[in-house]
């Protein structure tokens, strides 16, 4: 059954669906097409340093040479490859500028040839965006020599694809290709005085989707690491443009900057990746890195984007203790309140499961999973419920169909133990009880502790409850024989004891998706039933002596 909130969205849906499909038809149209030509700009005013487009782009590696081939046949022979790969033109970064100049000439010539108007999945609006930074990007050597035509199309061609997007920004309601589409229009702006106002446009307008998708500190309201790392890129990329275009730099730009800067430095784990949680998978940082490490972040904060950070000595624990997002950024939400993360000597020893958004839809919707998770499950569900509306999970992503709150959360620093304990009712409603996770560093003896609260406030509802605690899939982990115990193998000489207290384990079969590809692991698991009566559980991860 729909709920009210549910039904509204179904509505919105299935109009912006009814718009997007009469745009489309229009799009095709040659009025369309005639309303994005306008004047052309008659010289570039500022040539953009092409080094800085490697901010926003991680291409090391590509599948053809430009030397090696015939610009005749360049779009024949990769037709069955990657459409966002080709046609974003990224690869324009590794090209060897100085003897490739004439056959980039020559690839964009057919590619506007056959591509000037409005097509499908090539005019789609990230592909679009991306190709239009990277022209211009390379714009030095790609008009370099060049004849007046083949100048005079391809200037209008960016215009044009340039106007498409101005027209049609208000449609787009993913905030990363938001941002995607205002570096474009930034960078046109930068680099055509005839269209300086565009730049004029897309700071405004950026300006409104930082205060739209960030918290106070920073944080994306998405509570996705990988939209932090996303974002920050794109607002670093158009900060260097501006200064290398010797305009004033705008105060937000700098600020919210900033404000990633620290979120990242906060939630940055010891092997250099961000935990995850929420959307995330195993992203690299090194297109930031200079950044990061001239940044001074400041280190009195305990929790961001309600990850709560515990470090001491060769600790360091993730742990989430906040609700889900709005449903609006909730398409890449995992429901997993109070799982964790931790790394010992800087070796990650609990895991969730990663995102499988880069391997297939189906691992992606595994992954959302609340099993997936290092945390509580109870009777094998979800502690969050997902849409199954087509229609509206194609216009809003995967987002959530209900929520829940997160309470009581208090973080402890005093000479026995540093840690948090927060509460949850996710599972309140359906199965009458609340979930409280107690996690510490005990300083003294140099040990992980946790202790887990079922609380029943419904008596004579039978549930099964299962604790997971995934183990990284480069690691193993084994049943000791007392039963409550299991060994968690780190190299041949070290390893560690996970024990829980009256209560036996099983190590279970689990997969990573934090990969491009799944991944066997295992998982240290505590079931059982209960009945009438609340349960506390606890449990610890010491080095084996």
């Amino acid at each position: 059954m729909f709920g009210l909130k549910s039904v509204y969205f179904y509505f919105i849906a299935c109009q912006i669906t009814l718009i997007k499909f009469l745009k489309k038809i229009y799009f095709s149209s040659k009025n369309y097409n005639k309303s994005l030509e306008s004047k052309t700009p008659q010289q570039v005013y500022y040539n953009p340093n092409s080094f800085l487009l490697s901010i926003i782009t991680s291409y090391k590696t590509h599948s053809f040479k430009i030397k090696d081939i015939d610009p005749n046949i360049f779009w024949l022979e990769n037709k069955k490859k990657d459409t966002e790969q080709m046609h974003s033109f990224f690869w324009l970064s590794l090209i060897n500028r100085k003897t490739d100049q004439a056959k980039i000439k020559k690839i964009i010539y057919i590619w506007m040839l056959k591509n000037s108007k409005y097509k499908k999945n090539i005019w789609e609006t990230s592909i679009l965006s991306k190709r239009i930074i990277s022209w211009i990007l390379n714009i030095d050597i790609i008009l370099n020599n060049s004849t007046f035509d083949f100048r005079k199309n391809f200037l209008n061609s960016i215009i044009a694809q340039t106007n498409h997007l101005k027209k049609n920004i208000i449609f787009e309601s993913d905030p990363k290709k938001k941002v995607e589409i205002l570096t474009s229009i930034i960078v046109t702006g930068l680099v055509f005085k005839e269209y300086e106002e565009n730049f004029n446009i897309g700071i405004k307008e950026l300006e409104t989707l930082i205060k739209d998708f960030f918290d106070s500190d920073g944080f994306p309201l998405s509570r996705n690491p990988g939209d932090l790392i996303f974002f920050v890129k794109y607002l670093i990329f158009c900060k260097e443009l501006i200064k290398d275009s010797q305009k004033y730099v705008p105060e937000f730009l700098q600020d919210i900057i900033d404000k990633n800067l620290n979120c990242i430095h906060f939630i940055k784990t010891p092997d250099d990746q961000l935990p995850l949680f929420n959307g995330n998978s195993n992203v690299t940082i090194n297109q930031i890195q200079k950044y990061l490490e001239e940044f001074k972040p400041n280190s009195k904060n305990t929790n961001l984007g309600g990850l709560c950070k515990i470090k001491y000595k060769n600790h360091f624990l993730l742990i989430d203790t906040e609700k889900p997002p709005k449903k609006k950024f909730s398409n890449s939400y995992q429901s997993g309140p109070l799982s964790f993360e931790y790394f010992l000597d800087g070796i990650k020893i609990i895991t969730n499961s990663g995102f499988g958004s880069h391997i297939s839809k189906r691992a992606e919707a595994l992954s959302k999973l609340t099993a997936c998770q290092s945390t509580l499950s109870i009777n094998d569900t979800s502690v969050t419920k997902f849409e199954k509306s087509e229609i509206i999970n194609n216009i809003f992503g995967n987002s959530i169909k209900d929520t829940f709150k997160s309470f009581e959360f208090f973080y402890k620093d005093d000479n026995g133990l540093i840690g948090c304990s927060s509460s949850n009712n996710g599972y309140e409603k359906k199965f009458g009880c609340t979930h409280k996770r107690e996690i510490y560093v005990d300083k003294e003896n140099n040990y992980l502790k946790g202790v887990d609260h079922i609380i029943k406030a419904k008596d004579g509802y039978p549930i099964r409850y299962a604790f997971r605690f995934h183990i990284n899939p480069e690691l193993s982990a084994v049943k000791t024989m007392s039963g409550n115990s299991a060994l968690i193998q780190i190299s041949k000489n070290k390893s560690l004891i996970f024990t829980i207290n009256d209560e036996n384990l099983e190590i279970e079969r689990s997969i990573f998706l934090g990969e491009k590809k799944i991944l066997d692991n295992t998982c240290i698991t505590i079931s059982g039933n209960l009945v009438n009566k609340n349960k506390t559980f606890n449990w610890e991860i010491k080095k084996r002596i």
